[in-house]
């Protein structure tokens, strides 16, 4: 930070995390009930796993249930279901939620469930999800929720992963324009999979899906929630300790194979905790409004545990930014329930500014309760940034953070300092985060100079403990790049006043509307056409999502296809095999792509052709010149 900022609370609180872990984050964990409160912050003993609160004990869903309703809050809204598809709401007081959750981990205990097993839950955003989360942290179970966009060969990956006794769904969710059957998609993910769950059990949804009748999966039981509820006794919480596994929650991988990122019970309270309070600045009673899925770390962290973990209410939506029905969807929602925050997606701001560019829905509604708006999912691009801002009259705040991370690395600490604001930059790290900027070789850059983001080990508590009985992916996906330091994948740099400013991946996972996507994954489906040689899939600068995948393919030789009828084949089959959420909608055919001598085809020159940058970096082990000079007028039209 700059000369007049170094004695600020924010420089005082960031320096004490670092030099005094121990200190810092165990005055930290004050805020979270204990069952044995720990002694020690972090246990440094065998990097890079490291593990925090190492001698607490604790139950995450007594944290966010249990004490608000004995210290006399009970009747306090917790959830407010609202429903932009289906027209529904309901709120959903703390005393509610808790018997909910109690008898839900009820049934689980009488499915077998119990510590350390894992249940996969495959919901629409309805409240039942979040109580199927809460449940399974009430008697220490590991969850692992997966998005219900995602097609059944993405969900059987999953399943044979992390080996569930039990999976919780619904007959379905709801779009739009459509409707979009659960049942078909568990059941052929059921029929994929290597491992066998014991159980389904199924929260119904009568109203939308009235005649859904359970198939038959060899092997599994399919039970519906109100009749497993009713056969079984409440369960109070179960003492776990810190270090446990609270969830799995899976990120693309390059190699197209998910990472099992792991996240421990104590630390995870603790991070949520302190950041509920310092970065959002969000009080018990508060609403608080995190328009995301569950099926993703945003849900995990900020419309579930967050929230619930500090007393606010949480709002739980189902509907999109523009179309259900109008541009003016989320600002109704803020008005309607008295939202003091909203955290989204620039990619939700911008869907909202294309189809509204005067703002004038945001006029129709009052939303003077509304103190800021938070976006992370990817870059918050200035224009973005600018058009918010004079619409809303509110800070408009970035976060820049990571699925493996599960709260901000970077932001604007509304709740302990808030800072001036800078367009395209986060602000600040946030306090437990050692973040650098290294070049190649792993030495640190100068104030302003562009490179590898990287944190310094130990990342602060609550970031990923691990990968799901993987150690070795963790260390060679994070770990290896720089010793002693944690790789974020993203390229970027820190100005002279201590403000970071991402610039985007250095990898090939490409990020689509905040969901990040392999786009390896999609070159495995499209390969296996039969008349496929090989595909390139990059991501490519789009105005509304951030990115979004554009593919490129040789066809065998002797091939002869309809460029139209063959790039709506590939589509067909990348939606079928990861889901509507990638949208991949381009594919061109081309006569060859752009290799190094020993293979690696050269995406990133692709991507930087295709965006237009005109300091292209061009390997000097590229095979054949000409092969990209005939790609190139292609990838110029992608943009």
């Amino acid at each position: 930070m700059s000369d007049s900022t170094t004695s600020s609370t924010y420089a005082e609180a960031h320096r004490l995390s670092i030099t005094d872990p121990d200190a810092f984050w165990l005055e930290a964990a004050g805020a979270v009930d204990w069952i044995t409160p720990p002694t020690t912050a972090v246990d440094g003993s065998r990097p890079p796993f490291y593990r925090w609160f190492p001698d607490g004990r604790l139950n995450t869903s007594y944290n966010c249930l249990d004490r608000h309703v004995e210290e006399g809050r009970g009747d306090q809204a917790a959830f407010i279901y609202d429903s932009a598809v289906t027209g529904a709401t309901e709120t959903i007081t703390y005393s509610q939620l808790l018997e909910q959750v109690e008898a839900f981990a009820g049934a689980l205990t009488a499915e077998g469930v119990g510590h350390g097993d894992r249940v996969v839950i495959y919901m629409p955003m309805v409240p039942r999800a979040a109580v199927a989360m809460l449940a399974c942290a009430r008697i220490g179970a590991v969850h692992s929720v997966v998005f219900g966009g995602f097609a059944a060969p993405e969900l059987a990956i999953r399943i044979d992963d992390a080996r569930p006794k039990v999976v919780v769904t619904s007959p379905g969710g709801i779009e739009p324009t459509r409707k979009v059957p659960y049942f078909p998609m568990v059941a052929k993910a059921l029929g994929l999979t290597r491992h066998t769950p014991g159980a389904v059990i199924v929260a119904g949804r009568p109203d939308q899906f009235p005649d859904e009748s359970f198939p038959e999966t060899p092997g599994t039981t399919w039970t519906d929630w109100d009749e497993a509820v009713a056969g079984s006794d409440p369960a109070g919480p179960v003492p776990v300790a810190a270090t446990d596994p609270l969830y799995i929650l899976y990120t693309s991988g390059t190699t197209g194979l998910p990472k099992g990122v792991v996240r421990d019970n104590g630390g995870h309270a603790v991070a949520l905790t302190w950041s509920m309070w310092n970065v959002y600045g969000i009080r018990p009673g508060e609403v608080w409004w995190t328009a995301s899925d569950v099926g993703w770390v945003v849900g995990h962290s900020y419309i579930v545990y967050g929230p619930l973990l500090v007393g606010a209410t949480s709002i739980i939506y189902e509907g999109k930014p523009v179309g259900t029905p109008d541009a003016g969807a989320f600002w109704r929602v803020i008005a309607e329930h008295g939202a003091t925050a909203l955290f989204t997606a620039p990619t939700a701001v911008r869907a909202i500014r294309k189809e509204d560019p005067e703002g004038r829905e945001i006029a129709r509604y009052d939303l003077s309760t509304m103190r800021t708006l938070f976006c992370a999912g990817e870059r918050l691009d200035p224009d973005t940034h600018r058009w918010a801002t004079e619409n809303l009259g509110t800070p408009v705040v970035d976060n820049w953070w990571q699925t493996e991370t599960g709260w901000p690395i970077a932001s604007n600490l509304r709740g302990l300092e808030p800072m001036p604001i800078k367009a395209g930059s986060p602000t600040v790290p946030v306090p437990g985060y050692d973040l650098r900027v290294l070049d190649s070789g792993g030495t640190e850059l100068p104030a302003g100079e562009e490179g590898n983001l990287a944190i310094r080990l130990p990342m602060a508590p609550g970031t990923l403990s691990g990968l799901w009985d993987d150690d070795e992916r963790f260390i060679s996906s994070y770990m290896s790049v720089f010793d002693g330091y944690y790789s974020t994948g993203d390229g970027g740099y820190i100005d002279s006043d201590g403000y970071v400013y991402v610039m985007g991946r250095t990898d090939d996972v490409i990020n689509v509307a905040g969901h990040r996507l392999s786009t390896g994954s999609m070159e495995a489906v499209i390969a296996t056409h039969p008349a496929v040689a090989e595909a390139a899939v990059i991501g490519v600068k789009d105005e509304l999502k951030g990115q979004r995948p554009v593919g490129y393919v040789v066809l065998k030789s002797g091939e002869v296809r309809d460029p139209e009828e063959l790039r709506a084949e590939l589509v067909a089959m990348v939606r079928e095999e990861i889901g509507a959420v990638a949208t991949f909608r381009d594919c061109t055919v081309v006569q060859g792509l752009p290799k190094t001598r020993s293979g690696k085809i050269l995406r990133k020159t692709m991507r930087q052709i295709a965006d237009g940058q005109e300091d292209v970096t061009v390997p000097s082990t590229i095979e054949d010149p000409a092969v990209l000079d005939a790609l190139t007028p292609l990838l110029r039209q992608s943009d």
